[in-house]
């Protein structure tokens, strides 16, 4: 029989099996407190657990004298594992008012721990766990498939490789002989490498080109062979292949290639729009076909959301076609004669892999020394138009080549970051940070090298570093005193108090630490590596950014869908209740991050 009013459908007692909810249940006793009881006192162990049934809990600490309250936990909420699996209460927990909890005795929780790995991982692995848990919930079989199955137990070709000077008639025959569709070349004296020739390539060279049965394969071989690891996940293969512009990887173990994967293979497991949208992006004739073309992805991104795509994979799905589009629209809007004195670089969140849906136009271009920058003037113009067609709304602040603010030589750019350095007021660094997340799309990309160099030389000015990292602190995080998300009528705009601190934080502690990444996923990582960032925060602010994407993306398809224009605010109130405990942890991440960055930057009384 149920305990009246315990949820097991709510986690994290909905990851236990039946005879552990059994042992719940008999374990279970529900205690009144009184206004002001304290029901853990910090640095005390709990001989309990307690879950919330009516009334308030709030946490706090005291700090010189004072008390700073942490958190409150309502109805339906845990609190008191930490004090039971670690001897020791984080803070003082205390009735608000008249509260009604239900109490799980020390032992019986410990037992839950040591019996049920998914209950124990929930208290153990924090945001992490919890992310999990929803995607399970929320994802179909389908779509988890593609999400959890690796790319070693996927249908792999064999790996077959030939020397450099084997003949075509004699790889012609071994590609008969094995049934697999490609070579690996293995390199000749002075090449760094195998390379990968195709049945295609083979059949161009003798139908085509004029080469002969006895010519070597050596010179029809695509160097660096572009491959995925056997313990990738499969949909990690999906966005290599189409952001290379490739049909088909190689597989690695370590340094070896072990067999190859194509895209029929990936998409026996899948089956996703997205190969559609590249080739045709791939095939298109004119500027009119891009864009056709370049309509579908927000059909794809709401796919690709609704069968639980992770968030991480499903910006590097949209940025890998995303890239392919504007390096199409460059290639019919710009003259061939101009393309290879220009790189066009995109910026802001399409710099850094962590767009998905289509916002304003950020993109510049860095042109070769003597060439003129008015030469560009049309093309861009027509570029910035045929964005527009596709979904793309000119940059308000105009952050756009078509303007010739953002049209530079490379001595241009680079005395231009010389100038945004010494002047360090709030614009010149706001538009440097924006460079420094610039990633070249198309044109000659040699150019942008130059420009990489010069600014992560910038961290070594530590001034500039604290200027850069004060503007992590211009909007609150919407925390309430009592540590619930605040709602301020109109909703809680997640890009100021959530996505911007964690972004633009990693963005100044990679420049200042010499992390040459523009993913925030990647600067993380390379912040712990680098011995930067704590692990346990390391591994939290990831969490909490996918959290934060994840929650507006959701709202903001529904938001297209009823017709309305996406923002980045929040309706709290219409999220689930674990939708709404991982969007409070998050919060409570970047509070944390925040103040590691005063310490890292010196910034304590600053900000």
């Amino acid at each position: 029989m149920a305990t009246p009013g315990f949820d097991f459908h709510a986690p994290p007692f909905d990851l236990l099996d039946a005879a552990a909810r059994a042992r719940v249940e008999a374990a279970l006793d529900l205690a009144f407190f009184a206004p002001g009881t304290v029901l853990i006192e910090a640095g005390q162990p709990s001989t309990q657990v307690y879950v919330v049934l009516r009334g308030e809990v709030e946490a706090g600490d005291i700090e010189d004298g004072r008390e700073r309250l942490f958190s409150d936990y309502g109805p339906g909420e845990v609190f008191g594992a930490f004090a039971v699996i670690t001897g020791r209460a984080r803070h003082r927990y205390r009735a608000r008012g008249e509260v009604l909890a239900f109490v799980l005795p020390a032992p019986v929780f410990r037992t839950l721990l040591d019996e049920q790995p998914r209950f124990a991982a929930w208290f153990h692995e924090g945001l992490s766990a919890k992310r999990q848990l929803l995607a399970e919930k929320s994802a179909p079989s389908e779509a988890n498939r593609l999400m959890l199955t690796r790319v070693r137990d996927a249908q792999l070709a064999e790996a077959v490789a030939v020397a450099a000077d084997t003949p075509i008639g004699d790889a012609v025959a071994g590609l008969r002989r094995h049934g697999v569709e490609c070579l690996i070349v293995e390199p000749s004296p002075g090449e760094e490498g195998p390379g990968i020739v195709t049945r295609t390539d083979l059949l161009d060279a003798l139908a085509l080109e004029g080469h002969g049965l006895a010519s070597p394969v050596g010179p029809l071989a695509h160097r660096p062979l572009i491959g995925v690891r056997e313990d990738d996940v499969l949909f990690q293969a999906l966005v290599t292949m189409t952001e290379s512009h490739i049909e088909r990887v190689a597989v690695r173990r370590g340094n070896a290639v072990v067999g190859t994967i194509g895209l029929a293979e990936v998409l026996s497991h899948y089956a996703s729009q997205s190969h559609l949208i590249s080739l045709r992006l791939a095939r298109a004739a004119d500027e009119a076909e891009v864009v056709a073309a370049a309509r579908e992805t927000d059909a794809l991104v709401r796919t690709l959301f609704a069968q639980g795509a992770k968030i991480s994979y499903l910006m590097e799905m949209v940025s890998a076609l995303n890239s392919r589009l504007l390096a199409a629209l460059f290639r019919f809007c710009v003259p061939e004669a101009l393309r290879e004195g220009a790189c066009l670089l995109v910026l802001g969140s399409e710099g850094r892999r962590e767009q998905i849906l289509k916002t304003d136009q950020d993109n510049a271009l860095i042109l070769a020394p003597g060439v003129e920058p008015d030469a560009y003037a049309e093309a861009m113009a027509r570029f910035a138009a045929r964005l527009a067609e596709i979904g793309y709304p000119p940059c308000a602040g105009g952050v756009m080549a078509s303007n010739p603010h953002w049209r530079q030589t490379l001595d241009g750019w680079r005395g231009r970051i010389a100038d945004w350095r010494r002047r360090g007021d709030p614009v010149s660094l706001m538009e440097l940070s924006m460079v420094v997340d610039a990633r070249p799309v198309a044109g000659d990309r040699h150019l942008v090298q130059p420009l990489h160099e010069d600014l992560i030389t910038l961290g070594r000015d530590e001034g500039l570093m604290r200027e850069m990292g004060l503007a992590t602190f211009q909007f609150d995080t919407p925390l309430t005193l009592f540590g619930r998300v605040r709602d301020g009528g109109d909703g809680t705009d997640i890009k100021k108090g959530g996505i911007f601190p964690l972004v633009h934080g990693l963005r100044t502690m990679a420049l200042r630490h010499g992390v040459a990444r523009s993913n925030s996923f990647a600067r993380c990582e390379g912040l712990v590596a680098a011995g930067a960032l704590p692990g346990e925060l390391g591994r939290n602010v990831p969490q909490a950014l996918a959290v934060f994407q994840r929650l507006r993306l959701g709202q903001q398809l529904d938001a297209l869908a009823a017709g309305r224009v996406a923002d980045n605010r929040l309706d709290v109130a219409a999220l689930r209740h674990l939708d709404r405990e991982l969007l409070r942890d998050a919060l409570r991440v970047v509070n944390r991050f925040k103040d590691h960055l005063r310490d890292a930057l010196q910034l304590r009384g600053m900000t």
